[in-house]
């Protein structure tokens, strides 16, 4: 297996007036021809990770890296147009929140067309076709009426799914998802996924997917990052979830919602300070 990331001694620190805050730590890992799943709980600078990968974090935030390079490209060195290139082209990223992802004045499908031409030279009406093949693969019903709304006039759901689509179309070597599903109901995410998993058998794509989501990470990954503290404090195979050894890991999977048993007390994360150390 190939690799296609290399991330060695990431750190993201921002400025505060008591000082600086240190959002990711100093952590390390690589990522080839595979679902590599990113979990922990908000503020654990799992989001802040794939930003920085992308060159997208504010620009008050001071990355550092030791080594962060894309297919033998150094991505901190890199010059704006090649970043250009490579950022939407050959790395993608699924944010969150489509409402705060799409433009509010644009349809739909022309900012869908808008990221395929911007990566390839193809006729308007190609493109046109390519975005309606892609809103149909993302489980959109009626891909023609969708093309001409704005983002206002469709739900949350089918936001997520427009920005999906927006991402994959112009074949992305490397996904980064960061929870991409969040907004779908249980059978359009497992439809997503799908899709998602034939992209990495079928192309050999890479993907980063960062979620709350134990299970799913657990089912839809090969292996697992549990980030607490801006570290990276266990790696593990996804279908070893469960055999966690870390404490902290083991305390979110406590904290995972059962069908049966009693529901009293409830679980609660004891967290360490010599984790963070």
């Amino acid at each position: 297996m190939s690799t296609l990331l290399e991330v060695e001694n990431l750190r993201v620190r921002f400025p505060t007036r008591d000082g600086f805050f240190d959002a990711v730590r100093g952590i390390s890992f690589t990522v080839g021809q595979e679902r590599v799943g990113i979990v922990g709980e908000s503020g654990s600078g799992k989001s802040q990770t794939g930003r920085a990968i992308l060159g997208l974090t504010p620009p008050n935030a001071i990355v550092t890296a030791d080594r962060l390079s894309f297919d033998g490209v150094n991505l901190r060195s890199a010059d704006a147009r090649t970043r250009r290139t490579l950022r939407g082209g050959r790395i993608a990223m699924v944010l969150q929140d489509p409402k705060f992802s799409l433009n509010p004045v644009m349809t739909i499908g022309r900012q869908i067309m808008e990221t395929l031409r911007a990566h390839m030279k193809v006729s308007r009406s190609f493109a046109r076709m390519r975005t309606l093949d892609m809103l149909q693969a993302v489980q959109i019903r009626d891909p023609e009426r969708v093309f001409d709304l704005y983002p206002h006039e469709v739900s949350g759901g089918m936001g997520q799914r427009a920005m999906i689509a927006m991402m994959l179309i112009a074949d992305p070597d490397l996904l980064i998802a960061d929870e991409p599903t969040s907004a779908l109901d249980v059978t359009v995410q497992l439809q997503v996924l799908g899709i998602l998993d034939q992209l990495v058998v079928n192309r050999g794509m890479g993907i980063i997917f960062i979620s709350h989501d134990l299970r799913l990470v657990s089912s839809f990954c090969d292996r697992v990052l549990v980030m607490y503290g801006g570290r990276i404090v266990e790696e593990i195979a996804a279908n070893r979830l469960t055999k966690a050894k870390h404490p902290y890991t083991q305390g979110l999977l406590g904290c995972l919602p059962r069908m049966s048993g009693s529901p009293h007390p409830l679980a609660v994360l004891d967290r360490k300070q010599e984790w963070l150390d």
